[in-house]
């Protein structure tokens, strides 16, 4: 069993960065890997990014390649997503979760288990 809480949302300006981290509790953390999803208002929640167990492994939708960042602290229980240049469309709820299918259905929500309960991004001017 794993609970998630995550943790640094807010409002930024087009432009701008966050890091947002999810902290875990529970034993088996490191055995996981992670993701984070995300959903805007009146849109289905979507794959953003994942990373493997150790770290060594990660993957991201195209939409935020080259501008989010995932990555992980085993010691600390804790999965951290960077986020820069953020733009409008980045606004939504960000969620973390732990993978239980296999990593070649990193992308699919129903593949995750232990949700967090979400942070609020909004990038607005």
């Amino acid at each position: 069993q794993v609970q998630l809480v995550e943790s640094g949302g807010g409002l930024v300006q087009p432009g701008g960065s966050l890091r947002l981290s999810c902290r875990a509790s529970g034993r088996t953390f490191s055995s996981y890997a992670m993701g984070w999803f995300r959903q805007a208002p009146g849109k289905e929640r979507e794959f953003v990014a994942t990373i493997s167990w150790n770290g060594g492994s990660t993957y991201y939708a195209d939409s935020v390649k080259g501008r989010l960042t995932i990555s992980r602290d085993n010691a600390k229980k804790t999965v951290y997503l960077q986020m820069n240049s953020l733009k409008p469309e980045d606004t939504a709820v960000y969620y973390c979760a732990a993978l239980v299918g296999s990593m070649s259905n990193h992308e699919r929500e129903h593949d995750y288990r232990y949700w967090g309960q979400g942070t609020q991004v909004t990038v607005s001017s």
